[in-house]
């Protein structure tokens, strides 16, 4: 998915430096983004991932 949209989407939800598993669940699930695509722009752009379930984002 396309960068931009996944920054969108996060600010829109009020994600900013720090997001917590279960939210990054909710918005995969809400918007249809896969949580890899998630994952990969939290780790680009210093968005910390915190109470992480069964290790899916790291």
């Amino acid at each position: 998915m396309d960068e931009e949209k996944i920054r969108s989407i996060l600010e829109r939800e009020g994600i900013d430096k720090e997001i917590k598993c279960p939210e990054a669940f909710a918005i995969s699930e809400k918007y249809g983004i896969s949580k890899t695509d998630i994952a990969r722009f939290c780790n680009t752009h210093g968005v910390k991932i915190r109470a992480c379930q069964l290790g899916c984002f790291k």
